[in-house]
């Protein structure tokens, strides 16, 4: 099946019902526990599959609604990983604190992560589903190693068992196994030198696409004010393209509406599907399909158009649900706007 010109997506994460958890919160509390808790979770995803369809998405995600945080709801089935004696660290070079788990020995999955979740996506829907993992390099960034002693030999073994798991969704029947990597953006130097390689070992012996996500964070204050402080160009990506360009992963997702990342980085990514963030996750308003459209037509002058695909700048986690749904709405049109201009 030949795959629609300008395909639209979102990044990952969408917003979670009132009765689910807390909302506008990027580390909700359940509302809920149990089997309670369980068919709350399903419920909110099937609520997002349709959603998603109505608004004429073609790529469908679960919405990460069985997930209270996009890297913790992986490691809660992880063992060797200390959740009752939580610490305060400072994560994304210190940009943030959080209370993170800690690792206290060698890391082993306890069993499946996902297969619920995954399933049932997959039955939920025809169209193609794309299932979102932490990478490793941002899962070292938000525990605190109290056994590893060394941050690549941790990541390393993260990327096993995420290798584990991404091998069992594609068995699920995932089409698209995303990797979410904003420490990327970070630690630079690191994500160059030893991050891609952490990530390839993630997606070793894949067959289904593979997906890299990096972007400037979610739209809370502490990433908008870091932002602010990052001048009239956000150089980040200059770093890492040329490492990913050369690696094993297919599809590349990052921002660009409303941000200062020179379009022209996108060439840098020479050879790979580009997923082009085009709507803000950082502001209320809602992007008009002629804004979308414009921000592909920008786009196209650096990527090929069967190789560029629509989507959210990073996860829509904390905003309000009303103001998300509107913008998957403006997403899709702006998308089949596009489609009648460039095609």
């Amino acid at each position: 099946m030949t795959r629609p010109l300008f395909s639209s997506t979102i990044a990952g994460s969408l917003p979670k019902p009132a009765w689910l958890s807390e909302t506008q919160k990027l580390w909700p509390q359940w509302k809920a526990e149990g089997d309670e808790l369980a068919q709350a979770k399903a419920d909110a995803t099937l609520l997002w599959i349709k959603a998603q369809e109505d608004a004429g998405l073609d790529v469908i995600g679960d919405g990460e609604q069985s997930r209270q945080h996009f890297v913790h709801g992986f490691l809660e089935q992880v063992e060797g990983i200390d959740f009752e004696h939580k610490v305060k660290m400072g994560i994304r070079d210190n940009r943030y604190d959080a209370m993170v788990p800690q690792v206290v020995s060698a890391l082993k999955l306890k069993g499946r992560v996902h297969a619920t979740e995954a399933r049932l996506l997959r039955a939920h829907t025809d169209r193609k589903i794309k299932f979102t993992l932490p990478g490793p390099m941002t899962i070292v960034d938000t525990v605190a190693d109290r056994f590893y002693g060394d941050r690549v030999k941790m990541a390393m073994a993260f990327a096993e068992l995420l290798n584990e798991e991404a091998l069992a969704l594609q068995a699920d029947g995932v089409d698209i196994v995303q990797f979410d990597e904003p420490a990327f953006n970070v630690y630079m130097k690191d994500a160059a030198k030893w991050g891609v390689k952490a990530l390839e070992r993630a997606a070793q012996g894949l067959t289904c696409t593979t997906a890299v996500h990096i972007c400037y964070g979610y739209g809370i204050k502490a990433n908008t004010d870091w932002k602010a402080t990052l001048g009239e160009e956000w150089r980040q990506y200059e770093a890492v393209f040329p490492a990913l360009a050369a690696s094993s992963i297919d599809q590349v997702s990052l921002e660009c509406f409303h941000s200062h990342v020179p379009p022209h980085l996108m060439k840098l990514l020479e050879g790979k599907d580009v997923m082009v963030g085009v709507i803000d996750v950082a502001s209320d308003t809602v992007e008009t399909p002629e804004q979308i459209a414009e921000t592909i037509g920008l786009a196209l002058q650096y990527v090929p158009k069967e190789r560029l695909l629509p989507c959210t700048n990073c996860g829509l986690a904390p905003m309000d649900r009303e103001i998300a749904l509107k913008k998957l709405q403006a997403l899709a049109a702006g998308a089949a706007l596009a489609r009648q201009r460039y095609a």
